[in-house]
């Protein structure tokens, strides 16, 4: 597909990014149609892990130094001269849809700040790739059909998803750039949108070339697209080799399964000055991806058989478990409390973290350090099948959850997770918080005055990012499917809105 701008090139006369102004925006949901709470306004407009709704001057300073894509891609662009105007930027946590109200105000809020900024040369979206909003499955696609029925035909408009992004045609249709991430811990958003800021750069003197889409005929389990090694490590490993010549940028998403739409699953986009070579390069990638299908299936530990695995191997380094189905960051609501109901049976010496309870955390704070408090801690979600634990708790320590994340995943992240509490409970010790965040930086547990690398088993909820700074320090790691909304295996997932044809595991029967 070819999408000239020959009389926008002759109007930029030239210039490239100098002197261009482009609009900087952005909007991140990604949305786990069966987990058990939606995305309200009140959540994209509280900060968390990241910031929350920053608008107009503001945004360029809030989101400085963070490994965000929406930094990376104002610090490259100011480095290749252009003039940027910012809009609007928002986040909220994984969670089940986006709600009509909150799609609505901040959608128009953008595009009401996009009219204001008069005349631009592009635009730039930080967006996620996997928004389903109560009445749009596309929430990006929506997004951008706004936007293109408002401005210019010919504007330049690149977008950064992440790697867990359910890209559709829509998407790829209206935006002239899909720049994805490349890790899985999510390392390089920063780096991502330092590429996009080149690829508009590339746009504003070249054109916008030729690009060609895919779609995989397999869902990729979330803890597949580790791209730390295995079939995902392979395929972004060639997508490296394939980006050179007349290749100018290639991308590939792994996609995010919680999803129940129609264009849910793995991608890949690419871009370049031949047609032939496109379409050769993205034909190339797929086969790569879909030769590998077999590779991707994943395996999980059973709760019992997990803390009973690391009990016999206790040492001088951490054991690892990842609660991955009660994953906050893919929807969950870190409230479940399998795992901790076995650690507890076992007497294992662990901590666990982050068990998301505002009013544990609360009653921890009115009680004190050192006092016990009686309370029915977590599942508090609704959730069938899932039970509080009722007990006298310990209060270890208390935080006021201001802190920064100094790790590389949330690197530079000035953390808002509001009051903070380390309650034991026999030989457990349990981190637990007033907002739902992933525990994937060390700076969680030393802000409580625990120090990771001298526990004996660390549970961690969370599904793969956390690997990027507790990996080197454990012994093994063991991924555990203790009950959660945040399901590994697709199989129990009841979808309806998929296409005919998409296998819902790796190896299923074509």
């Amino acid at each position: 597909m070819f999408a000239g701008t020959a009389d926008f090139l002759e109007r930029r006369n030239g210039e490239s990014m100098n002197k261009a102004r482009i609009a900087v925006g952005g909007l991140q949901h990604e949305t786990n149609t069966f987990a058990p709470s939606k995305a309200t306004y009140e959540d994209f407009v509280s900060a968390g892990g990241w910031p929350g709704l920053v608008s107009g001057g503001e945004l360029f300073d809030a989101v400085a130094g963070i490994n965000l894509p929406v930094a990376g891609f104002v610090a490259k662009a100011h480095e290749l001269g252009a003039e940027l105007v910012p809009l609007s930027w928002s986040y909220a946590t994984p969670s089940a849809h986006v709600t009509e109200d909150a799609f609505e105000r901040l959608s128009e809020l953008m595009l009401r700040q996009l009219a204001e900024a008069g005349k631009v040369d592009g635009l730039y979206l930080d967006l996620h790739g996997a928004m389903v909003c109560e009445h749009h499955d596309d929430g990006e696609g929506e997004l951008l059909r706004r936007v293109r029925a408002r401005m210019e035909p010919n504007l330049p408009i690149v977008i950064s998803l992440d790697l867990h992004a359910n890209v559709t045609p829509q998407m790829f249709e209206l935006a002239d750039r899909i720049v994805i991430y490349r890790t899985y811990p999510h390392v390089d958003m920063a780096a991502t949108g330092a590429r996009a800021a080149r690829e508009m750069h590339r746009i504003l003197a070249e054109g916008k070339g030729y690009k060609a889409f895919r779609q995989l005929p397999f869902l990729i389990p979330l803890t597949s697209g580790c791209t730390l090694s295995g079939p995902a490590e392979a395929v972004y490993r060639r997508l490296a080799e394939l980006e050179k010549g007349e290749i100018t940028s290639l991308s590939f998403a792994c996609g995010f399964c919680p999803a129940d739409i129609y264009h849910c699953g793995a991608s890949l986009v690419a871009y370049g000055r031949d047609a032939s070579a496109v379409e050769a390069a993205a034909d190339s990638l797929l086969a790569e991806a879909v030769g590998r299908e077999a590779e991707f299936a994943m395996t999980a530990w059973a709760p019992e058989a997990a803390v009973s695995h690391a009990m016999q191997r206790l040492g001088a380094r951490p054991i690892i478990l990842a609660d991955a189905q009660d994953n906050p960051g893919g929807g969950g609501n870190s409230d479940t409390t399998g795992l901790l109901q076995e650690l507890l049976k076992q007497r294992a010496p662990a901590v666990l973290a982050i068990l998301y309870d505002p009013e544990a955390a609360r009653r921890a704070h009115a009680a004190g350090e050192g006092a016990d408090i009686a309370v029915s801690l977590g599942a508090h979600s609704g959730l069938p099948g899932h039970h509080s634990i009722t007990a006298d708790f310990r209060v270890e320590c208390l935080g006021d959850g201001v802190f920064t994340a100094d790790g590389p995943f949330y690197g530079g992240a000035r953390m808002r997770l509001g009051p903070m509490a380390l309650l034991s409970l026999d030989t457990v010790k349990i981190i637990v918080g007033s907002r739902k965040e992933q525990a994937a930086d060390q700076a969680m547990f030393r802000h409580l005055r625990v120090e990771p690398c001298d526990q004996k088993i660390l549970v961690l909820k969370s599904t793969v990012h956390f690997r990027a700074d507790f990996q080197a320090m454990a012994e093994e790691i063991l991924v555990v499917a203790a009950p959660g909304p945040t399901v590994l295996d697709n199989h129990q997932l009841e979808f309806r809105n998929l296409r005919p044809g998409l296998r819902r595991m790796p190896g299923d029967p074509h």
